[in-house]
């Protein structure tokens, strides 16, 4: 094995292949669960489709922005070499470091523990209650077996080669579009019923929040529907991420500063358009209380029974089971290569930096499969997803404004393409995403505190690994 330049990665990935990457690696688990608990804390149709219509028009705005970065930078390693460009080598790491310690491998994991979940459904001795070992106050269930035997299974695979995985990618992310659609066209056709249609987009405006411990609703106005609003965000936010693991293989993509922004263009695009349509079939199948009190949050579920009736639990399982596998494919072989440029400039493990023999990072993949598998084993991956919202959110924001710092700091520089909408569209995302933001560390300051303090602890590591070169 010898340490090659970044120049031996292969451009085998063409438009199509990045889109699917966007769109598989964004469709995860979200969609089928997280508008239970939105509704609970928004209490009606409207707000909720209001929700993920904001979602979807800053998730496009930011993917379009990304488009100038791309452009500019058609490296491996994307987000973390425009955070880098743009604000110094600190920032970069802060990324990377929360990037391993949080945002990558902690989702890796929750995916995996959710294609286990809903395997479950299927076979039954899969599931978190078949305790397999026990040792004081840990314990190892079937489904922790599952998912970490996907997450090694997928990144052997990510480890022959990218043409392996990006078939791979493309094929499973077809079936899951092709799915959900079929899913959200059957639910209008079988499944929706005016009466519940109509009485789910009564008082349309009115925001109820739903007291679990009561089980009654409350009308919510003002700054309770502020903060009512913000919690909501977080499940619809938490869905549509990921979109930019398509900047991290730069390097394998043809014709890098045209298909990388086009790329995050259709991708977004697509998925918020998918999850709007989803969530106007649950309105149209599901009375909104139900989708409030479903078992488990598991609003996909109950969709697929009202639509299909007994059998409907098994498509779902079938369906999320595809879904989770092909999102964890794409967060798996986007995530090595920051791994790897972060090990170019000295700031990751020196082995990350080398490529096998099929022009992967393939220690990268493996020791980012030894930490997400840790956090399945510690059962500590659901706080994890906690912190990811708000660390994602500081990188998003930060990566729009570093177009306005490139701008003064590198004037002349070349750039095939501009921010759609510059300045007025990536400053509308800043705003926008910075009230999100300080709303989110004010109301949620147990969770969200503790994902800016996992990213500020990057601080001393990164200047003690500058004092141990």
């Amino acid at each position: 094995m010898q340490e090659n330049s970044s120049e031996d990665f292969k451009r085998e990935l063409g438009l199509l292949d990045g889109t699917m990457l966007v769109v598989g690696s964004m469709i995860g688990s979200g969609i089928f669960i997280v508008s239970s608990d939105m509704v609970r804390q928004v209490g009606s149709a409207g707000w909720l489709i209001a929700i993920w219509v904001l979602t979807a028009v800053l998730t496009i705005i930011a993917a379009v922005s990304y488009g100038e970065l791309s452009a500019m930078f058609p490296k491996a390693g994307g987000q973390y070499v425009y955070l880098k460009e743009a604000y110094g080598k600190l920032i970069g790491f802060l990324y990377g470091w929360s990037f391993f310690a949080v945002i990558q491998t902690g989702t890796i994991a929750a995916v995996g523990v959710a294609f286990s979940k809903f395997a479950a459904y299927i076979l039954p001795p899969l599931s978190d209650e078949n305790i397999l070992f026990e040792m004081g106050r840990f314990t190892l269930n079937a489904a922790q077996i599952v998912s970490i035997l996907t997450i090694i299974l997928l990144t052997y695979i990510n480890s022959r080669g990218v043409k392996n995985s990006k078939i791979l990618q493309t094929v499973l992310t077809v079936i899951k579009i092709s799915s959900l659609l079929g899913l959200i066209i059957f639910g209008f056709i079988l499944g929706a019923k005016a009466e519940i249609w109509n009485a789910n987009w009564a008082n349309v405006w009115d925001a109820n929040s739903f007291d679990v411990a009561s089980g009654t609703w409350l009308s919510i106005n003002g700054t309770t529907l502020l903060s009512a609003f913000v919690a909501a965000f977080v499940g619809s936010q938490f869905s549509s991420v990921a979109w930019e693991g398509v900047t991290f293989i730069a390097e394998e993509i043809k014709n890098p500063k045209r298909n990388v922004g086009l790329s995050l263009f259709l991708g977004t695009l697509i998925v918020g358009v998918i999850y709007i349509l989803a969530n106007l079939m649950y309105i149209a199948v599901i009375p909104l209380h139900e989708i409030a009190t479903v078992k488990s949050d598991r609003v996909g579920v109950l969709a697929s029974q009202y639509i299909f009736g007994d059998i409907g639990t098994l498509i779902i399982a079938l369906m999320i089971m595809i879904s989770t596998f092909a999102c964890n494919n794409g967060l798996i072989m986007a995530g090595a290569r920051v791994y790897y440029t972060m090990a170019k400039d000295g700031l990751f493990f020196k082995k990350a930096a080398i490529l096998n023999e099929s022009s992967v990072p393939s220690w990268a993949l493996w020791v980012q499969c030894f930490w997400a598998s840790a956090l399945c084993l510690t059962g500590k991956y659901g706080a994890l997803l906690d912190f990811v919202v708000i660390i994602v959110l500081i990188f998003y924001i930060l990566t729009i404004y570093g177009i306005f710092v490139l701008r003064r700091k590198m004037p002349n520089a070349e750039r095939p393409y501009r921010a759609f909408g510059y300045p007025f569209l990536p400053m509308v995302f800043i705003v926008v995403s910075s009230i999100i933001a300080v709303t989110l560390l004010v109301t949620k300051t147990a969770t969200c505190g503790w994902g800016v303090l996992i990213m500020l602890i990057g601080i001393p590591i990164y200047y003690f690994t500058k004092k141990m070169d």
